[in-house]
């Protein structure tokens, strides 16, 4: 995160677009990590898009 100005910006390098701002750190964050999530939702939604319906799928989490 950098600090410019009154705001704080955040950056993810591994997922290209995603970024977040905020006057506090804790609000930069909050932004950055819903960036992360949409960003992410939405290349799995292209995906999916035309898999068959008789696809296996798992949900694997990552912590």
């Amino acid at each position: 995160m950098e600090k410019e100005g009154e705001w704080y910006i955040g950056y993810c390098p591994e997922i290209p677009g995603a970024n977040g701002q905020g006057r506090t750190i804790e609000e930069c964050k909050k932004n950055l990590a819903e960036a992360v999530s949409l960003i992410l939702e939405d290349r799995r939604e292209d995906a999916l898009r035309g898999v068959p319906a008789d696809a296996q799928r798992a949900t694997i989490t990552i912590s």
